[in-house]
């Protein structure tokens, strides 16, 4: 059977679950084939093979947490070269789309952004995408080359399908740019003990009717009742009321969570184009002619300061 790269997300060898989606998705086109670099990628085997992962490519070398995205290309090539995949998959985030671009480039491919699913197709793996705030959907498949994919997290639910996994190490000659822009420093981000943002199963949002920074506790208190990441909408952020790593929408970030709760949130168009994709949305707004209204699968027209936290409670009672 035909093979499909995947470039794995991983801290220090801890496999992110935008990977493990890919895996999934890639099973659906051909064998799934994983790339793991730097500290800790040999450690990523176990759980990749759990996944379906029939090989594993590693490479550990200093220019792979030294310097910017690069040598993970010049890896991610090497890798195609090797492998002659039918894809490459690569997580929709960041830096991702950065490596996706340029491997495209260089390898001479078409590259499919933002895609929400994948299948098999006569002539090519075929991607479906949100396009225009989610307003149409399309499917689309690269003409020239290997495809090169991005996906965006929560696009697949997570399936387990156990797999040989076999080890190999990559050998990986690094260009002359790789070494171009050096990392100087690195800080950690002050952990809150909620779930990444764009990964999230569950987001709480709050937006201009939260009326200041000290009420976003009531979001926040919501958020943690439900194991979820607590977003923001631009107005929000503008205000100050939140960190901008925080805000959901088309200057801010993507989600597609399983469940998406807006609160105080009008709905304008910046900021449904940055959650419009989540699989359940449910809206509670004193404004019943609210846009956000118009897109939801539940509506609570009511003051967020009574309705959540009620719901807050109800979600504790339940829960135990």
């Amino acid at each position: 059977m035909a093979e499909v790269l995947v470039f794995v997300d991983h801290v220090d060898g801890a496999v992110r679950k935008p990977t493990l989606e890919l895996l999934t998705l890639a099973r659906r086109v051909g064998e799934p084939v994983a790339l793991a670099l730097g500290a800790g990628a040999a450690g990523t085997a176990g759980v990749l093979a759990e996944h379906g992962a029939v090989r594993v490519l590693t490479a550990d070398a200093p220019e792979f947490g030294e310097y910017l995205v690069v040598p993970k290309v010049d890896a991610l090539q090497a890798a195609v070269e090797a492998v002659s995949p039918v894809a490459v998959l690569v997580p929709s985030s960041a830096e991702g789309k950065e490596i996706a671009a340029r491997l495209a480039v260089r390898i001479g491919s078409g590259i499919i952004t933002d895609a929400v699913d994948l299948e098999a197709g006569e002539q090519g793996p075929v991607a479906t995408q949100s396009a225009f705030a989610a307003s149409f959907t399309t499917r689309s498949r690269v003409s020239k080359g290997v495809p090169v994919i991005t996906v965006k997290p929560n696009s697949a639910a997570v399936e387990a399908a156990p797999a040989a996994g076999a080890v190999q190490e990559l050998v990986v000659s690094f260009s002359g740019q790789a070494t171009g822009a050096r990392v100087v420093s690195r800080a950690a981000r002050e952990s809150t003990g909620r779930p990444e943002l764009t990964e999230a199963a569950i987001v709480v949002s709050g937006g201009r009717g939260v009326n200041g920074a000290e009420n976003f506790a009531v979001i926040e208190a919501l958020a943690d009742s439900l194991g979820a990441a607590v977003g923001a909408s631009r107005a929000a952020v503008d205000a100050g009321w939140y960190p901008h790593s925080n805000q959901v929408g088309q200057t801010g970030k993507s989600v597609s969570p399983q469940l998406y709760i807006a609160s105080g949130i009008s709905g304008a168009i910046q900021h449904r184009a940055g959650m419009q994709t989540s699989k359940t949305i449910v809206a509670i707004n004193k404004d019943a002619e609210a846009p956000i209204f118009d897109l939801v699968d539940y509506g609570v027209v009511g003051d967020l300061f009574q309705v959540v936290p009620q719901l807050t409670e109800e979600v504790k009672t339940r829960k135990g």
